[in-house]
């Protein structure tokens, strides 16, 4: 499922759209991608209402129109934006195409799992609203992580890296990355870390999200071979800092890497 850096790139594709007019909409009004919402009042507002701004946060993506119109797109594990050329066909997963002068935007998915939200008004929506602070902002602190490790204290800190309503964006590959820069074993339950460890583990959600924003989030290129991301799926894959091999097992549901060497448990 694209985190946080994939879902930035990723908004960006739809820039060539900010400023101009959506001449029509064309949708599939019965896809699972519209649950929640009503696809015909999507269409009727977005056609003659001209993109103004975007945005991304944790996992879903913000496109603002003209007449207070609010998009919401959530990826899920295989939505995808392009931009094509005017006169563009759909295929059968791209749900949701807005047309402009020139070239069309296309919201594709053909598993279904992500979401189109959507809203009019002068204020922001609630499901854009509510989507916890950024781990780049002032909100971030090391105390507000500590304090949500203690009360989940008998997860494993992987499985709590996981929660979005305090790491918002952190998926399966960034929660192996910062455990693996922490030096923490994801199977540690969440209230057994340190002062000293917690504070690595703050320190280093941050760090591992500021530079994956500035790679994968500028141009979706890979991180360098010094970070655990371009090993941990390999079969014999080693630690890039200790060259020891690397071990991968299923931990909160989710298949996870680790460096033996630099991550162990007490």
């Amino acid at each position: 499922m694209p985190e946080l850096a994939e879902v930035e790139y990723m908004r960006k594709r739809w820039n060539p759209g900010l400023g101009q007019r959506i001449e029509g909409v064309r949708l599939h009004a019965k896809a699972g991608v519209f649950r929640g919402t009503k696809p015909r009042l999507i269409a009727r507002y977005l056609t003659g209402a001209t993109f103004i701004a975007s945005e991304a946060a944790a996992k879903q993506m913000l496109f603002r129109a003209s007449g207070g119109v609010w998009l919401g797109l959530h990826l899920g594990m295989t939505g995808e934006l392009s931009v094509q050329p005017a006169g563009y066909l759909p295929r059968k997963a791209d749900h949701l195409v807005l047309e402009q002068s020139g070239q069309a935007l296309i919201f594709s998915d053909f598993r279904m799992f992500g979401r189109v939200q959507f809203a009019v008004g002068p204020e922001a929506p609630v499901w854009w609203t509510e989507i916890a602070p950024a781990v780049m902002s002032k909100h971030f602190t090391r105390e507000a992580v500590a304090t949500f490790l203690r009360r989940r204290a008998k997860s494993p800190i992987k499985a709590v890296l996981l929660m979005q309503e305090r790491f918002p964006g952190v998926g399966n590959w960034m929660a192996d990355e910062i455990l693996w820069r922490a030096g923490v074993h994801p199977r540690r339950p969440a209230g057994s870390l340190t002062p000293v460890e917690v504070a690595a583990l703050h320190r280093q959600t941050r760090w591992v999200a500021d530079h994956a924003l500035k790679t994968i989030g500028e141009t979706f290129a890979d991180p360098p071979p010094s970070w655990l991301f371009r090993h941990r799926w390999k079969d014999g894959g080693r630690c890039p800092k200790s060259g020891e091999g690397l071990v991968r097992e299923e931990i909160g549901g989710r298949t996870t890497c680790w460096s033996p060497g630099r991550q162990q448990l007490p």
